[in-house]
């Protein structure tokens, strides 16, 4: 048997925490239907200054963390807050303890945003990791010593996993259930939750929403004249020629303000616009190019690929609303 720790951290999303123990829950179930010891003995453990009411999870009820005993694998759920950084020092308290399973040969798993407490720990530093692809970019700033895989589903580096956004935790539920079990119960549990186990990666559910509260009035400037000129401009010098500072100055502080050189803050604003038009409207793949800035449809369809991991086409197919 399997002893999992599942942390009730300060401000846990409930989906995650639900999905997680529906997930094992139903797992154990399994094998208790055919006279077999259940795989997973499963504890929610809760801080002492946790700011949370304390429920009742159906069997599971939460113990303190100072009382919880040796386990095989810890799971950090996912936030429920826009503001991570006031999340994590509220949940600071976990952080000594993660530290010592992790040294005791204990796994760690987290879910979605909860990669950010794992960030905070250090654990995660000269490791690979993803989280929920819109969380990212605070991700890397916050986390320079970390190897961000942005559109990794899940990724495992020297006894820690992460996975990506909402519904990536079903599949990082599902590599732990054959870590921990076996091929044929995973693939079970991927057909009762009616789990698709082939998506490799999550960049084309990333939405390009740029930062302007970085404080950097010229930066903001340049932000502008870059979203309003996307079709327009061929290179980055007719954006500049608008602003007031030079080639080199701006583009040090634009880096700096927003994470992004200028050509690639183009490059996704014109790949924003092009998703927006392949969903909304019924544009031919050609008359999306020229509206969102491109003359290339080559160099289109493989800007388009590379930074939302699929064609034009597949993207409309995906997500343009259709009529019943």
């Amino acid at each position: 048997m399997t002893h999992v720790a599942l942390l009730l951290t300060n401000k846990y999303r409930l989906l995650s925490v639900a999905a997680i123990l529906d997930v094992f829950d139903t797992v154990n179930s399994y094998y208790k239907t055919n006279d077999e010891e259940a795989l997973f003995k499963i504890n929610v453990l809760y801080a002492e200054n946790s700011t949370n009411e304390i429920p009742a999870f159906n069997d599971h009820k939460p113990q303190p963390l100072e009382s919880a005993g040796q386990h095989d694998l810890v799971l950090i759920p996912a936030f429920g807050t826009s503001d991570l950084k006031s999340a994590i020092q509220e949940n600071l308290e976990f952080l000594p303890w993660l530290c010592k399973q992790h040294e005791n040969g204990v796994e760690l798993a987290s879910f979605c945003t909860g990669a950010f407490l794992l960030g905070a720990s250090g654990l995660l530093n000269g490791k690979s990791a993803t989280t929920h692809i819109h969380a990212s970019t605070s991700f890397a700033a916050s986390y320079p010593d970390v190897f961000l895989r942005a559109n990794e589903i899940i990724t495992y580096d020297h006894g820690v996993y992460t996975s990506g956004g909402a519904t990536s935790t079903f599949h990082l539920l599902l590599r732990l259930i054959h870590n921990y079990g076996n091929r044929e119960i995973a693939v079970r549990m991927a057909k009762v939750f009616a789990i698709d186990m082939n998506r490799g990666q999550q960049s084309y559910f990333g939405t390009f929403i740029p930062s302007r509260d970085h404080g950097d009035e010229l930066v903001t400037k340049t932000q502008l004249c870059i979203e309003n000129m996307y079709n327009t401009a061929t290179t980055v010098e007719d954006i500049l020629q608008q602003i007031p500072a030079s080639r080199r100055n701006i583009e040090r502080r634009f880096k700096v303000a927003t994470g992004n050189t200028m050509i690639a803050y183009l490059q996704k604003t014109r790949i924003e616009v092009a998703k927006k038009l392949l969903e909304q409207t019924n544009q031919s793949i050609l008359e999306v190019m020229l509206n969102s800035g491109y003359n290339d449809l080559k160099a289109f369809r493989q800007l388009f690929k590379k930074s939302s991991g699929m064609t034009p086409k597949d993207y409309r197919d995906k997500f343009k609303a259709r009529v019943a």
